[in-house]
């Protein structure tokens, strides 16, 4: 039997409906907006793995390209590999549930979301949130939902639920938020530079929403919920051990915490365990328990000094900023470049100038589009001391570069008043925590050093939170430990006037409006101490390109002529490059930009397109090429690709008996423009032209010797 629960959000209907499709799975639902649609399902195994110590989730989004009404591209014209869309959205999808899951949990969970219809004004990422978290909820899955997601708009002034993709266009937030009915669990955010107030109001706005969204599952659920799986988390819990465990670390891990650097500490921390595993004298079998009990130990031990004294394992205050290093131009042929070092996390920057023919083409529901800013994020394993397989960029890369895009591209100018396709590359170096917020910096480090206009300097910064009880501790820049230990990871980014990008992660039930007020306060104090540090460095663009960027100039031409620049298969086009050692880009509406790190290449490329987007004028003189000769006449080209027609009794002021008497194939002759019709069509005089210009006759070079000297009438 199916059922179905709706609600009306934006005036837009939203329902879940389950026991249709896909009942083979442990909870499937299909969640409806306007015309977009959502198959959501869940899976889990009925026993966790042997001495598994970490819940594994797999959390899969993807779009079926028949919900827009397309065929994929490529060879195999078949959906391959997850698109960058499909990867930030499983990301969006798992960071809310996972959290939700019981402690101790280890049976083997999958949740896939198909989106299998797409209007084109509602994106589906928000319905898989929903529509992941109701399957869970109705699956039996030990699972403490339902939550609730929502996007968020601010559109004049105003804000709104769900806003459609072409409200989202105009749109100076893009703020997706998913909670349970008590608290908010997640934020991710695009903003153009809006003040902390108006995103804790957006915040506010959401999370009302998710409440209602969440509701609406528990009513499902109620309707055809599953029966909870039992599971207790205690169960195989060694308390003897983990007291014992207790007894001989607790005295000796505070030393070990209070050094300073990461790799010292993370030595000293081992060296605890090792003893403490020495003295317990136990079966090789039982080390992972102890280590489990050790962890715990060491957590507890963390959070105890920050909450209670304040102190963090640096030995900063709360509220205090690691030790910043910037140099800029770090690598010499960059076109522009930046090392961004805070405390233990370092990144190398570096900002590339390319050309239209460098965008990246996306292949969505909506259609196709193109993407002139790029920035990847690389997090290589020798940045913390490891060894793994060395391949391509992960999901946390994705997610890492995605969050750091945003938060820049506020700060861009208009692609009209720099043509230029722009790719940022942040490897980084060295990392304990908060790597994708000196990805951010370094990013806007590099953009000015390339000399691209950008409005302002973008500063990132990572808060973190470490909650007891009623009592509680906000920290600023946190590193890998705070983050590993603590209960949220909240990272910030902006300018002086605003929010541009923002992203939070909770670990516990979920986290007060106060306080993310607070913690919003204490990033923008941060923000501002990071971005006169980075205006030390250097405080505004570059006048001047590097010299190993492309220069451009920028022509408008009639769109008529477009077609011939273009040339037959791109013929024409390529032959200017070719010649010119240049890069050319042609718009639809007229405008021509062409690139060359050398501005008489340039120049020469400009000269060429104008000649051939030359207008022929009537009753003028050009020196024209015979490009064919016939019985009547011969076809001239007075301008590049522009041909008129001389006929035989406008060669000569005498009669000739054929037109290979006066001229050959690739003579260079003087003719006059007669007439022009409607259609175009050019008659030409070279008799008339001659008799109006002699003293020109000698820029002629014919072939023909007769021709230089026709016989008089």
């Amino acid at each position: 039997m199916s059922h179905t629960v709706q609600t009306d959000i934006s005036s837009v209907p939203f329902s879940i409906e389950t026991g249709k499709v896909a009942k083979q799975a442990d909870g499937a639902v299909v969640v409806r907006y306007g015309g977009t649609m959502v198959l959501a399902t869940c899976v889990a195994a009925r026993a966790g793995k042997e001495a598994q110590d970490f819940f594994p989730l797999a959390v899969e989004y993807r779009e079926r390209m028949y919900a827009g009404g397309r065929i994929p591209g490529g060879y195999f014209r078949r959906e391959g590999a997850p698109s960058k869309k499909e990867t930030l959205t499983s990301r969006l999808i798992d960071r809310p549930v996972r959290p939700l899951f019981p402690a101790g949990f280890r049976n083997e969970v999958q949740v896939i979301c198909l989106a299998i219809s797409a209007d084109q004004q509602n994106d589906p990422d928000i319905l898989a949130m929903n529509g992941a978290s109701a399957a869970l909820c109705l699956s039996g899955i030990p699972f403490d939902g339902p939550v609730g997601a929502v996007r968020v708009g601010l559109v004049d002034g105003k804000l709104v639920a769900n806003p459609t993709n072409e409200a989202q266009a105009v749109s100076s937030l893009d703020l997706v938020i998913a909670g349970t009915e008590e608290a908010v669990l997640m934020v991710e955010s695009g903003a153009h530079e809006v003040p902390e107030e108006i995103v804790l109001e957006a915040i506010a706005f959401g999370h009302a929403e998710c409440k209602r969204l969440a509701r609406l599952q528990k009513d499902l659920v109620a309707r055809a919920g599953k029966p909870r799986w039992p599971f207790d988390a205690n169960a195989g819990r060694d308390r003897e051990l983990e007291a014992r465990v207790r007894t001989l670390a607790a005295p000796r891990l505070a030393k070990a915490l209070a050094t300073p650097e990461k790799q010292a500490r993370a030595e000293a921390v081992s060296g605890v365990f090792d003893e403490v595993w020495a003295a317990l004298s136990l079966d090789e079998s039982k080390r992972g328990q102890a280590r489990a009990a050790f962890e715990a130990i060491e957590a507890a031990e963390v959070r105890r000094l920050i909450v209670e004294k304040g102190v963090r394992v640096d030995g900063r205050k709360v509220n205090e900023i690691r030790p910043i290093t910037i140099e800029m131009a770090y690598l010499p042929r960059a076109h522009g470049s930046g090392l961004f070092t805070r405390g233990e996390t370092q990144a190398l920057v570096s900002a590339t100038l390319g050309t239209k023919s460098d965008e990246q083409k996306i292949e969505a529901l909506e259609g196709e589009t193109w993407r002139h800013f790029l920035l990847h994020y690389n997090f290589p394993s020798f940045s913390v001391g490891e060894v793994r397989r060395f391949g391509g960029p992960s999901r946390r890369d994705i997610g890492h570069g995605a969050l750091a895009e945003r938060a820049v591209e506020a700060v861009l100018p208009a692609k009209e008043d720099f043509p230029y396709t722009i790719r940022v590359v942040s490897d980084i170096l060295e990392s304990n925590g908060s790597s994708s917020m000196a990805t951010v910096c370094g990013a806007s480090l590099a953009l000015m050093d390339a000399a691209v206009p950008i409005k302002s300097h973008v500063a990132g910064i990572a808060m973190g939170l470490v909650k007891e009880g009623d009592k509680f501790g906000i920290l600023t820049d946190i590193m890998g430990s705070e983050d590993h230990y603590g209960d949220m990871d909240f990272k910030v980014a902006g300018t002086e006037k605003g929010i541009t990008a923002l992203q939070m992660d909770i670990k516990i039930a979920g986290v007060s409006l106060e306080v993310m007020r607070d913690a919003l306060r204490q990033a923008r104090e941060a923000r501002m101490t990071v971005l006169a540090k980075m205006r030390e460095a250097i405080e505004k663009p570059r006048p001047e390109l590097s010299p190993y960027a492309p220069r451009f100039v920028t022509i408008k031409i009639r769109q008529e002529k477009i077609r011939e620049i273009i040339g037959p298969g791109g013929k024409v086009v390529r032959g200017i490059q070719e010649q010119t050692g240049t890069k050319i880009d042609i718009e639809d509406d007229g405008r021509v930009t062409v690139f060359s790190s050398d501005q008489a290449s340039v120049q020469k490329a400009i000269a060429m397109i104008q000649d051939i987007c030359r207008e022929v004028e009537l009753d003028r003189i050009y020196l024209g090429k015979v490009k064919k000769i016939v019985e009547f006449g011969a076809f001239v080209e007075v301008i590049p690709n522009t041909e008129g027609l001389l006929h035989i009794s406008q060669i000569a002021e005498s009669r000739i008996r054929s037109v290979q008497d006066v001229l050959t194939e690739g003579d260079e002759v003087l003719v006059k423009v007669i007439e022009i019709d409607g259609n175009g069509k050019m008659r030409l005089s070279r008799k008339m032209a001659l008799r109006e210009q002699p003293a020109l006759a000698d820029k002629e070079k014919l072939k023909n010797p007769q021709a230089a000297n026709p016989p008089r009438a």
